[in-house]
């Protein structure tokens, strides 16, 4: 088969893909699976081999990041029961101020809180959000609502253990050490970036109306509670959010101790990710039996694995469609078009997740079939797989729309009309997904 027809045939694939989520609303486990399996056939790859391709592909995945998600959710689900996520924010608060409020949201919720799904992070810190933003004149709402969605989406694609960012790394193979070190070089000044550039616009180009933008707020968030009323004990704060501090800090060390090939014997077994996850998810737990009575913890847990099982299945999926791109001769077509192209390869990385973002409306989703797509021709471009990476998620932010559930939720949430969306939502994830490409090229010529 020629290269011409491979590259149709992929096109053919992803188009696929695309149309039966969005127009037919099929779900993505089945679109993903119907797309791959199209693929396998049309590449001639047979009934067996793609049924080998399929299985195989998802199996790697699994195996690479099954069990870092399983565990990451665990933890966020864990210290959302216990209330760390506002205790955290006050204790923030308290120390650098009002002013500094859209900050302090943008960094904390990019760095420290990642393990916490996106979904409940927006439920938990939304009326948290609107109360503060009322105090902080009339954009005030606006400000958090740009903070607020910086710092979860951007936390969410490229800090570990964000439930993307484990996806994308898994899928292109990824040390997850050098995926949190870098994650982090990219997502912290993306937030913070984001967070500035998105005041000036507000300031100076937007033109917020309250009466128009905002017109679910009222003045209900003067006296809104955001916290939950489950009566919970407390621990001291350090200890509360040890679980996170220890678990990064032990996938640092060992990311460092590979990188300057410094040998830590006995110590090297906690540093492994999957055992720092799980020492994390652990320590969680114990702490969560401090305060919580059992069956609030079991059921902490029962919805953490509730929530990664689509995440896992998803990313398994993607695996399998990098597995038959892999098996049917298509990866080095991909490589010599990327290698042709007029635009760098980790732009064009981006334009493919940006794309299928626009496309079809998720993040996570968006984010981890571009890695599927990419994962066969990663380590042919040219330049470091983690960039590889990095650019994806970057791309996968751009310009969210009505296509999302996130999108509705945040509307919902703060109080916004569909046009007060656009103008916070859509316009600070789309600044994140423009000032992170520029740090992740950056980051390409250093390395």
């Amino acid at each position: 088969m020629s290269d011409a027809w491979l590259l149709a045939h992929t096109g053919i694939a992803i188009v696929g893909i695309v149309v039966l989520i969005t127009w037919i609303k099929t779900p993505p486990i089945f679109g993903l699976l119907i797309g791959a399996t199209y693929l396998g056939l049309a590449t001639r790859l047979g009934a067996g081999g793609t049924t080998e391709a399929l299985a195989t592909g998802f199996g790697d995945v699994m195996a690479e990041i099954g069990l870092l998600i399983t565990f990451g959710v665990v933890i966020g689900s864990l210290l959302t029961a216990t209330n760390t996520l506002h205790r955290v924010l006050e204790r923030l608060l308290g120390v650098f101020g009002r002013k500094r409020v859209p900050m302090v949201f943008a960094v904390s919720l990019s760095t420290v809180f990642t393990s916490i799904y996106s979904d409940v992070v927006l439920v938990l810190t939304a009326p948290l959000a609107r109360r503060l933003g009322s105090r902080l004149g009339p954009r005030g709402i606006a400000l958090m609502g740009g903070a607020l969605t910086a710092g979860i989406e951007v936390g969410l694609v490229f800090v570990v253990p964000g439930v993307a960012a484990l996806a994308v790394a898994g899928l292109l193979r990824v040390p997850l050490g050098e995926m949190f070190l870098f994650g982090l070089a990219v997502g912290l000044p993306t937030a913070v970036l984001t967070t500035l550039v998105f005041t000036v616009l507000l300031r100076r180009a937007l033109r917020w109306d309250p009466a128009v933008d905002e017109p679910g707020t009222g003045h209900a968030d003067d006296t809104d509670d955001s916290a939950p009323t489950t009566d919970v004990r407390r621990l001291p704060l350090s200890l509360s959010v040890s679980p996170v501090v220890l678990t990064l800090a032990l996938i640092a060390l060992g990311a460092l101790a590979d990188a300057f090939r410094f040998p830590l014997g006995p110590v090297s077994l906690p540093t492994e990710p999957v055992i720092a996850m799980a020492i994390g998810a652990g320590l969680a737990h114990l702490l969560a039996r401090r305060v919580l009575p059992r069956h609030e913890v079991n059921a902490a847990v029962g919805k953490a694995l509730a929530m990664a099982g689509p995440i896992l299945v998803l990313s398994g999926l993607s695996g399998s469609v990098a597995e038959v791109i892999g098996k049917s001769g298509l990866r080095d077509v991909l490589a010599s078009s990327f290698g042709t192209g007029f635009l760098p390869p980790l732009v064009l990385v981006w334009l493919i997740a940006a794309v299928l973002h626009i496309a079809m409306g998720s993040i996570s989703i968006s984010a981890i079939t571009a890695a599927g797509i990419l994962a066969p021709i990663a380590g042919s471009l040219g330049v470091p797989v983690v960039l590889v990476a990095l650019a994806a998620c970057s791309g996968a932010l751009f310009l969210p729309h009505v296509s999302s559930n996130f999108f509705w939720m945040f509307q919902s949430l703060l109080g916004l009309s569909t046009r007060g969306t656009f103008k916070t939502h859509t316009v600070a994830m789309s600044l994140a997904s423009v000032i992170s490409l520029p740090i992740v090229l950056v980051l390409g010529l250093v390395f």
